[in-house]
């Protein structure tokens, strides 16, 4: 084990969920808020990424406060009925990490509860602490608070934490925290992310097994 806390997003990272399901719920958003209107799965990847999911819908899409709330509850019932299979491998890496000792958490902009269900789902080892999207917004991603929180309850240097993430915000909050960044670069291969998460990351894999490697 060579870090005391592996902290993982959800997303992409550990299930394959945004080509299943985010996308598939967020065209069903679209035709009842926005008739006419559609994006490809491979825009929906690069808004994702960058500037993110909430500025897109609020520059490009014009979504109010109120709109966001009524996209996030088409969201919510599209999700109660779908759940996203974990990446080969993923699975050994959480047991690994627990059964040496470490602590596995997930800082995701999913909710707490849809990450409990597609690890309960998926036969994962529960992580010891999840922070979702029903954190606050100065909480969530690429704030920091998270791994302020993270570092001080198991008392751990930056030295002590990685995360794996495969999107732009995690990287900004590694980066502006000062921890080891692990670019995922399993779920796609649109080169505007690639070639950024390359350039970026401390490390860039394509594969879980690489992931698994360079942990342990």
């Amino acid at each position: 084990m060579k870090y005391k806390c592996l902290i993982l997003d959800h997303d992409d990272t550990v299930v394959d969920s945004t080509a299943t399901i985010h996308y598939p719920a967020f065209l069903e958003a679209l035709r009842i808020m926005r008739p006419g209107k559609t994006v490809s799965l491979e825009d929906y990847f690069r808004f994702n990424f960058d500037p993110g999911f909430i500025d897109y819908c609020k520059g490009e899409l014009q979504m109010t406060e109120q709109d966001l709330e009524v996209e996030v509850n088409i969201w919510k019932d599209y999700v109660s009925n779908h759940t996203a299979r974990a990446y080969d491998g993923m699975k050994e890496i959480i047991e690994r990490q627990k059964a040496e000792g470490g602590y596995v958490v997930v800082i995701s902009h999913s909710y707490d509860f849809n990450i409990k269900r597609d690890y309960e789902a998926n036969g994962l080892p529960m992580p010891d602490m999840i922070f979702g999207w029903e954190c606050p917004p100065p909480q969530r991603k690429p704030n920091t608070y998270a791994l302020e929180i993270i570092a001080n309850k198991y008392g751990l240097q930056k030295s002590d934490m990685v995360m794996v993430d495969d999107l732009k915000p995690g990287y900004d909050m590694c980066r502006s925290y000062g921890i080891t960044f692990v670019g995922a670069g399993w779920a796609n291969d649109i080169p505007q992310i690639r070639d950024f998460m390359q350039k970026n990351s401390d490390v860039y894999f394509t594969k879980v097994e690489q992931l698994k490697e360079f942990l342990f």
